[in-house]
């Protein structure tokens, strides 16, 4: 296979720093920046040289850990930054100073970044890379690349656009960890180059939020509504939706010519159904917050129960708890656990009212909010159902459908699970294994790819490796940033941008209750975009 793939009988070499890995920045050091940062640097990958975060303890905690480390010394200018902007800003001063010869590129003090990951709220992303695409460095966008169709189209425009400005192309990643995790990396094989279960029929696919993680991110949280951020669809399940196209639809490689095999047809139904108010329990009363409910001590989704019974009595002073206190760590190292303790009861204690402004409540996150009286309405439950028909021609591909189910009520948090029905046989396949069985021997294989560490699976150490390596490949120049986006990640802008554009069709099926023709929806939704932005071709993505 062309990515990196963890070996199955030994562990990951760790190579030594070279002179071509990436000089790397960080915008935003929340929970999903430490998740690319910490293989980076534990596998050496690149070398984070800044951070760019508003809330000091999360950048300074952040620089700590991956950058100046625990010496007591002032930060150089290149090294933090508390807005984006200000990054840009320094940068296009820097490489303006370096044209007048008033620093050298070697400087310490004046060092710039080649590469970049964009870790911040959903809704920036599109605002960062498109400030970002100027300045020609190599961007990883943690997923969804954008909250609206329209932005994700001009995000495409933007950096395309810049590509021909420069004269050169830049490596784009996108934060859709499941291809990059072992075990879908082999699942993918036996499927698509191996054919064990022959002409792919359909595959069912699950993914279990969790029930506390949907009271967490998609209740309390930054993604609870949709004029904040966008549906949970995109939110949390985009890289699911990308994941089933790129079984289903992407050529078998990237060395093959054989054209995506696109979608027919769409359709989607889901609701808010558990978090409302109609299901709160009579014996909860009025309380709007869980300090003050009088079955705060039987309540499932206490959040003095979630927060600090189930983390911080247990140590953890890392997500969902950093979440809720972002100095918690610095609190619990400085000043103990129980001041610690009294400082995250002060903050779930914190509540709105009927009398404020939406625009305030809109603002931040209320993590000791009643679940059933948050001002939440993303679905909880949803299912998609995607249609490819037959694909003729001299490459040809039979036709074959995917149901994607997300739901919130299940232990497992984010641990998908699926089957998939072939001609030949079947496989179902959960986080741990993968089992296939044949029609014609009647045996069962099972395969179970060695465990690594890190999130999804693997995935998120397997993201940061492969976009790391395209990255060094290219600084090295062993090859241009087309072909290293081929070789390493396996995809380019263009079809980061079509998983997308599926994700928004499906919600178009699932607020009108139609079935969504692709070529139609793309016609109407997509081709108009594509032709306001002008130089990009509409048969790239289709």
């Amino acid at each position: 296979m062309f990515f990196f793939r963890p070996s199955a009988s030994a562990p990951t070499p760790t190579p030594p720093l070279g002179p071509h890995i990436p000089r790397i920045l960080f915008i935003g050091a929340g929970s999903q920046g430490h998740a690319y940062a910490e293989p980076i640097t534990r596998l050496r990958l690149g070398r984070i040289t800044a951070v760019c975060e508003p809330i000091p303890s999360k950048r300074q905690t952040f620089g700590r850990k991956y950058i100046w480390g625990l010496v007591n010394r002032s930060q150089l200018a290149h090294e933090e930054f508390e807005d984006w902007v200000d990054f840009i800003k320094y940068e296009s001063e820097r490489r303006e100073r370096l044209k007048l010869g008033d620093i050298q590129e070697g400087d310490e003090e004046y060092k710039g970044v080649d590469t970049v990951f964009v870790c911040v709220l959903d809704e920036l992303h599109v605002r960062v890379v498109k400030g970002l695409a100027p300045l020609g460095l190599h961007i990883m966008c943690e997923k969804p690349l954008a909250t609206t169709l329209e932005d994700c189209i001009g995000i495409l425009g933007a950096v395309t656009n810049e590509w021909e400005v420069l004269g050169k192309k830049t490596v784009f990643g996108i934060g859709h960890v499941l291809r990059y995790s072992p075990q879908n990396f082999l699942l993918r094989k036996l499927v698509r180059e191996d054919r064990v279960v022959g002409d792919l029929i359909s595959i069912e696919h699950t993914e279990p939020i969790g029930w506390w993680h949907m009271a967490h991110s998609f209740v309390r949280g930054n993604w609870r509504r949709e004029d904040m951020t966008a549906p949970s669809l995109l939110t949390k399940s985009c890289h699911d939706i990308d994941f089933l196209l790129w079984l289903l639809s992407s050529p078998t490689s990237p060395h093959t010519m054989d054209p995506p095999h696109l979608p027919s047809f769409i359709t989607s139904a889901g609701t808010l159904n558990q978090f409302r108010k109609a299901r709160k329990p009579i014996a909860a009363g009025s309380a709007t917050n869980c300090l003050s409910c009088p079955i705060e001590p039987t309540c499932l989704y206490s959040a003095k129960s979630i927060y600090i019974d189930k983390h911080l009595d247990l140590g953890n002073v890392d997500w969902p708890v950093d979440v809720v206190l972002p100095e918690i760590e610095d609190l619990y190292r400085n000043e103990g656990k129980v001041n610690a303790k009294k400082a995250l009861l002060r903050a779930l204690a914190e509540d709105h009212t009927p009398e404020t402004p939406d625009f305030e409540v809109k603002q931040r996150s209320w993590y000791g909010r009643c679940v059933w009286e948050s001002d939440n309405n993303v679905c909880d439950d949803q299912t998609v159902t995607i249609a490819i028909a037959e694909l003729g021609g001299m490459s040809g591909r039979a036709g074959k459908t995917a149901i994607f189910h997300m739901t919130a009520p299940s232990e497992k948090i984010c641990e998908r699970r699926g089957r998939i029905y072939g001609t030949m046989g079947e496989i179902k396949y959960d986080g741990n294994t993968i089992s296939a069985h044949s029609f014609a021997t009647g045996k069962t294989n099972t395969y179970t790819p060695e465990a690594h560490g890190g999130g999804h699976g693997g995935g998120d150490d397997g993201l940061a490796a492969n976009f790391c390596n395209a990255v060094q490949a290219v600084l090295a120049g062993e090859m241009d940033a087309e072909e290293a986006q081929r070789r390493w990640l396996g995809c380019g802008i263009e079809e980061i941008v079509r998983s997308h554009v599926a994700v928004f069709a499906a919600e178009k099926a699932r607020r009108e209750r139609v079935v969504v023709d692709w070529r139609d929806f793309w016609a109407e939704e997509v081709e108009a975009r594509l032709g306001k932005i002008g130089k990009i071709k509409s048969d790239s993505l289709n």
